[in-house]
């Protein structure tokens, strides 16, 4: 593995401990989890502490960085916020900012020589040099046809972008410990809340739809595996533009507004309610997508993630578009609480709280 300079774990595959704080740095806030395990047969985990910071506008562009002061402060409220003691942070990066690719290579090397291999076949598919990039692989499973052979991913980012976030914690007085990359953590939490399902979702499609402020993420998965993703660009600042035409509020003012529902009374059918409606139609158009990118035919179960996801009726305005049974993801569902969780804000939050929760996770080695 490649390090850059400043001294932090760059895998994005591998677990790590000590305990760690899960950090989701988006446009429109700073997202911060806190897990611990409990139990000694049985083993469970349990929600400490959670908080969502508002992130000032323009602090970030495209999942990028604009301006560190501003994000390192509002990270630095968010922790306060919390009030924990630790200072480990899990951090990830938007799936724009890495290259991913699987390669085939033989069985039974040594760490050493893998890690030579991967770097020598990583110069075929990344275009940058290799001093340039931090680089991670993971060795997945055997070829089933090939049972002398195994199959390894490899994930690669320009050293700036991971540079960025860990300076940021760093300015925030925390330690970057762990980068993830944020469709990995999502999918980690998500998996938590199969269990939901009969039978944990065996053998079935499921879709993860990830409502965020500006884009729409979706990740199609299949026992376990991601089978199709894709990236929309549409999300919850569509509703705050339409609060802001129609109500004569400015940016800020309109986010507030939508955050807190103190808004008149024709907002719901002349806003929320056509916001929804279209929402709906892009989830499916991405599900059309899916089935002529892929051989797949059928999505037996959508799931909703992100700040919109609590938006009262829409995941039955999307079952009904899509004809999919569409639920709201909750990967606390099956979690204790401290008593710092109020239970019933913990439901309205835990939609958008999926990576963070993710990036908690990678405190406990599951094996």
């Amino acid at each position: 593995m490649l390090k850059g300079k400043f001294e932090i774990n760059l895998d994005f595959f591998k677990l790590k401990s000590p305990s760690l704080i899960g950090v989701d740095i988006s446009s429109s806030s700073v997202k911060m989890v806190e897990l611990s395990m409990v139990g000694k047969g049985n083993q469970s985990y349990r929600i400490e502490r959670y908080v969502i910071e508002s992130m000032p506008v323009d602090a970030m562009l495209d999942g990028a960085i604009v301006d560190l002061e501003a994000v390192s402060e509002c990270l630095q409220r968010g922790w306060k916020r919390m009030g924990t003691r630790q200072r480990n942070v899990a951090l990830a990066l938007p799936a724009t900012d890495v290259i991913t690719k699987k390669i085939f290579v033989p069985a039974g090397q040594r760490e050493d020589d893998l890690a030579y291999q991967v770097e020598t076949e990583a110069s075929q598919y990344i275009p940058f040099s290799l001093d340039e990039i931090d680089l991670d692989f993971q060795v997945i499973r055997p070829v089933p046809e090939n049972p002398e052979e195994v199959e390894v991913l490899i994930a690669a980012s320009r050293k700036e972008k991971v540079e960025d976030r860990v300076a940021v914690a760093l300015s925030a007085g925390l330690k970057a410990a762990v980068m993830d990359v944020e469709p990995y953590a999502a999918q980690a939490a998500f998996e938590l809340t199969l269990s939901q399902l009969p039978e944990g979702g065996k053998d079935k499609v499921v879709a993860l739809v990830d409502i965020g402020a500006t884009i729409m993420k979706i990740n199609v998965l299949h026992n376990g595996e991601s089978v199709y993703t894709r990236d929309q660009p549409f999300g919850g600042n569509q509703l705050t533009q339409e609060i802001h035409n129609q109500f004569n509020l400015s940016s800020e003012e309109s986010e507030i507004a939508k955050r807190s529902g103190n808004l008149p009374e024709n907002y719901k059918t002349d806003v929320l309610q056509p916001f929804c409606e279209t929402l709906a139609i892009e989830v499916m158009r991405a599900i059309q997508f899916f089935y002529t990118s892929t051989q797949y035919t059928e999505v037996h179960y959508i799931f909703i993630a992100g700040g919109c996801a609590v938006i009262p009726g829409l995941n039955e305005i999307i079952a009904s578009r899509t004809q999919v049974s569409t639920l709201i993801v909750n990967s606390f569902s099956n979690m204790e609480l401290s008593s710092r969780i109020i239970p019933r804000q913990l439901n309205l939050d835990a939609p958008a709280l999926l990576i963070a929760c993710g990036l908690a996770l990678r405190s406990f080695d599951p094996s």
